[in-house]
């Protein structure tokens, strides 16, 4: 396993971490989910990535309940939450107000059964909330020894620089690091608006998607779904969006043919593509299967194939580089 640091933070995070959105709590039962943890844990994975939402707070307890099982030393290994959605129906219940945040903090760690959060993410912007009051909340919870390091996720570029002043202004802690989508055919936000981001204020970035929710895999291209998250009830706006696209089609058809030629599969070489980025700092991984998490680990192995030649004809397939 290979680490770099949370952007310009000391945090060093293995470059492939374990994600659970869709998986824990609903995809897979829970002794699978055990054995992704110990694999991801003993091939060097340090970072396992979770929400208040996912599953409507199954998915933490599953992991929760893991890792008390595990006893894993509690500074070998970092663990997170995301705060917006919530778990409840009430308007307390959600949103990232003094309230929500707080009391959101403390459910989480329980459901995880930790007596602290390493990363916490602010999961959307609040337009109900003033940025202000959340850079404030973030900034308590720090200082009461609840979370090391604060992020967002699918912040605009705008927000998070707003958050930035607002904690210069006021001697607060700024976010550290966001949690944006990021693969081969979705890069604008990262590569662009986020660039002066990355400039400005060194963020981290631990990304998720990496392969498109398995399109670029190329196991979709005979539309066949079956045992893929795609098939999930509630996920028909993924498939539709992922199976009625043509264009994205063709460019996977044809990066499979890249990845063939290199003798690694498709999932390997798009994961390695995200790598190449040094302003990601981990890749979160989103599998069902221990044998798949393994082949996904092989994505390192990957990294030093994609030549520049190489990297100049996956631009000459894919036509979105950022300007």
């Amino acid at each position: 396993m290979e680490y770099r640091r949370l952007g310009k933070s000391g945090l060093p995070l293995s470059v492939l971490s374990l994600g659970s959105w869709i998986t824990f709590g609903k995809q897979i039962n829970d002794p699978v989910a055990e054995k992704l943890m110990k694999t991801a844990y003993d091939h060097g994975i340090n970072f396992f990535d979770n929400a208040e939402i996912y599953a409507r707070g199954r998915s933490e307890k599953v992991m929760g309940k893991i890792l008390r099982k595990m006893k894993w030393s509690r500074d070998s290994y970092c663990v997170s939450s995301k705060v917006f959605f919530g778990v409840g129906k009430l308007p307390t219940q959600k949103g990232l107000h003094r309230k929500h945040v707080a009391e959101a903090c403390e459910q989480a760690m329980k459901r995880l059964n930790v007596d602290y959060l390493d990363l916490y993410f602010c999961h959307r912007p609040d337009p109900e909330t003033p940025i202000e009051e959340t850079v404030w909340a973030m900034h308590q919870l720090i200082q009461q020894g609840k979370v090391l390091y604060w992020g967002t996720s699918e912040w605009s570029a705008n927000q998070i620089t707003e958050a930035h002043t607002i904690a210069e202004k006021h001697h607060l802690l700024a976010p550290t690091m966001e949690q944006p989508q990021y693969n081969m055919l979705y890069r604008e936000r990262f590569e662009s608006e986020y660039a002066l981001l990355f400039a400005r204020y060194g963020m981290g970035t631990t990304i998720w998607s990496p392969l498109a929710s398995g399109f670029l895999t190329g196991k979709y291209l005979d539309s066949d779904v079956a045992d893929t998250r795609l098939s999930i009830p509630g996920m028909e706006w993924l498939k539709e969006q992922k199976l009625n696209d043509p264009v994205n089609l063709d460019k996977v058809r044809r990066l499979k043919v890249i990845a063939e030629e290199l003798n690694v599969p498709m999932a390997q070489f798009a994961l390695a593509w995200c790598l190449k980025n040094p302003n990601v700092s981990t890749v979160l991984l989103g599998a069902s299967r221990v044998e798949q998490l393994k082949e996904n680990l092989g994505a390192l192995d990957v990294v030093t194939l994609l030549s520049q030649d190489v990297m100049n004809r996956i631009e000459n397939i894919l036509q979105n580089k950022p300007m």
